[in-house]
Order: C-alpha cells, then sequence, then structure tokens
C-alpha cells in the first residue's frame, strides 16, 4: 500500500510543525508526521498522514511563514492534486500522475449498477480517454501558474515552461517523487541529501 495524506511544502527559519495550525490537532501528531530532508534557504517538507491537513490551513500557514506554500493532497502514492498559494492570494492547482487522475475522476453513468462490471467495458476506457484529454489540456496553464507560485517564492526556474508541462505529463510508481521533482525543476534549492521516505 501506498502513502496517503499531504505533504506540506513550505518555507521558514523555525520548523513548520511549530505553526499555530498544528497546535489544534491534537496529541500524537509527530508520530503521523515525517520530515524529509529540508532544502537550503529554509524550505520544508512535511509528510503527513491522512486526516491532519484541512483545505483552510494552507491560506493559513503562508499567512504565517510569510511566503508561498503548496500542499500536495496524495492518494495511495499514485495521484495527487497540488495547490499553489502565494502571499498574494494568487493559487494555482496541477493533478500528478493524470493516467491515475483521470480514471479517479471519470464520472460513471447514472445507468450504471455495478461499476466493477463497468470498469471491464471499452465504455469505460473511452470515459478515461476523454478525462485524460481533459486534464491534459489544462497542463499549459496549471504549468503556467507553478512558475508564477515559485518566481513569487523568489526563486527562478531555469527550465523553460514546456518542462514543466512535460513533468506534469509524467507518469512515476510513487508521486511523491514525482512531487519532489517538480520542486526541483521549478527553481528550488535541492536538498543536500535525498530524503527516505518511510
Amino acid at each position: 500500500m501506498g502513502f496517503s495524506g499531504h505533504l506540506v511544502f513550505a518555507r521558514c527559519e523555525r520548523p513548520l510543525l511549530e505553526a499555530p495550525l498544528f497546535d489544534t490537532t491534537g496529541p500524537g501528531l509527530r508520530d503521523d508526521v515525517y520530515e524529509w530532508q529540508p532544502r537550503p534557504g529554509g524550505w520544508q517538507t512535511l509528510q503527513l498522514e491522512q486526516g491532519i491537513w484541512e483545505d483552510e490551513h494552507l491560506p493559513t500557514l503562508v499567512e504565517w511563514t510569510g511566503a508561498p506554500a503548496c500542499v500536495a493532497d496524495v492518494s495511495d502514492s499514485s495521484i495527487a492534486l497540488v495547490t499553489g498559494l502565494d502571499t498574494g492570494g494568487h493559487r494555482w492547482q496541477a493533478w500528478l500522475n493524470l493516467e491515475n487522475a483521470a480514471a479517479l475522476l471519470v464520472e460513471e453513468p447514472e445507468d450504471v449498477d455495478d461499476v466493477s462490471l463497468w470498469i471491464a467495458t471499452p465504455e469505460f476506457e473511452e470515459a478515461i480517454g476523454r478525462k485524460r484529454a481533459g486534464l491534459d489540456a489544462e497542463v499549459p496553464a496549471d504549468a503556467e501558474g507553478a512558475l508564477a507560485w515559485a518566481s513569487a517564492a523568489g526563486v527562478q526556474s531555469t527550465e523553460q515552461q514546456a518542462r514543466i508541462e512535460e513533468l506534469l505529463r509524467a507518469r512515476e510508481t510513487f508521486v511523491e517523487e514525482l512531487f519532489d521533482a517538480l520542486l526541483d525543476e521549478l527553481g528550488f534549492p535541492k536538498a543536500a541529501q535525498p530524503s527516505s521516505r518511510p
């Protein structure tokens, strides 16, 4: 089984777990949090188990750190929805592992009684193809938003938008690796050592 939960990326001179928003999550939080190797400049990534992170935490975190931040909502290490927010309130989102995301997001017809039978049909494959095409059409805007967010964070990617688009269309067994690669390509300083994730 893969990881399901959230990857929280933000800049702070203090440990991110000291953010007030984590005070309300109850005791035992540290048992459900894994800290990745920090990146130079105070950039940190927390890997939080399912149920700790709420959508409204992102603006709270940006306000507390005074810097752009992003969070990846990961499902079974196979899909992630990344949401970034800068200090001006500008938000962007992008799916990672588009093929898996399309299969998750495809809507089943109302007349389907047994989903397990429907997923074995050509109609299901066609529905995934249409959903995948729709997600793919959003990639250029997603890449543009990611680059603008990184720029607001004070980093400059040496890669062109086409490389970010390529990464957003890439497929990895562990979507956490795609998230890490996206941060690298956006120009964030690399960690001294790769994180050995749980």
